[in-house]
């Protein structure tokens, strides 16, 4: 049996558990895991359940991670549901007070916007929330957002921005259209 730790911020503990506890335990039923939570420092305890299956046992704790990191439960159970979607978080702790907030603000962007058009372009999940930025996607849906993310933190133009992902979105389809095209003819 693999026991795993994992420290998350106290006002997500709620959040991990759920009413009535319904979403740790789903997240104990989906990975075959058994989840004990110290609500007072924020500790969670994940332990393999003999039989169950060992890499979403190992993946359990980027679940918790990014629960703690300010996604949903919905849009985090999803790193269980298929062994490519991955977790990054991108760490804002280096940056004084003020530069935070103009970061964070920069990245959501007025009413939610830059936020969305990075979900959209680069088809990911993302959550601002302390002094981290998570993203939830396939690796090379990751790297795109990353990216973008990158160049609003150094300060690049929203439109730049935007025109990036937009590049690499016509990319990304050209390459699913050709690849798709040269299955049909085998």
């Amino acid at each position: 049996m693999v026991t795993q730790y994992v420290k998350i911020p106290l006002d997500r503990i709620g959040v991990l558990i759920g009413h009535n506890g319904v979403v740790k335990e789903g997240i104990e039923k989906k990975s075959g895991t058994k989840i004990e939570v110290d609500s007072n420092e924020g500790e969670v305890y994940i332990e393999s359940i003999e039989g169950g299956d060992p890499l979403k046992g190992l993946r359990v704790a980027d679940v918790i991670k990014a629960i703690g990191r300010g996604f949903s439960p919905e849009n985090a159970i999803a790193l269980l549901d298929d062994d490519f979607i991955l977790f990054d978080a991108i760490s804002l702790a280096h940056l004084a007070p003020k530069t935070l907030k103009r970061v964070k603000g920069r990245v959501i962007g007025r009413d939610g916007r830059t936020r969305r058009v990075i979900e959209n372009l680069a088809d990911v999940k993302i959550s601002v929330y302390g002094k981290t930025i998570g993203i939830i996607g396939y690796s090379h849906q990751i790297r795109t957002a990353h990216e973008a993310i990158e160049m609003l933190i150094n300060g690049a133009p929203h439109s730049t921005v935007y025109s990036f992902l937009e590049r690499k979105r016509r990319r990304e389809e050209e390459r699913d259209f050709f690849a798709d095209e040269s299955r049909e003819r085998e």
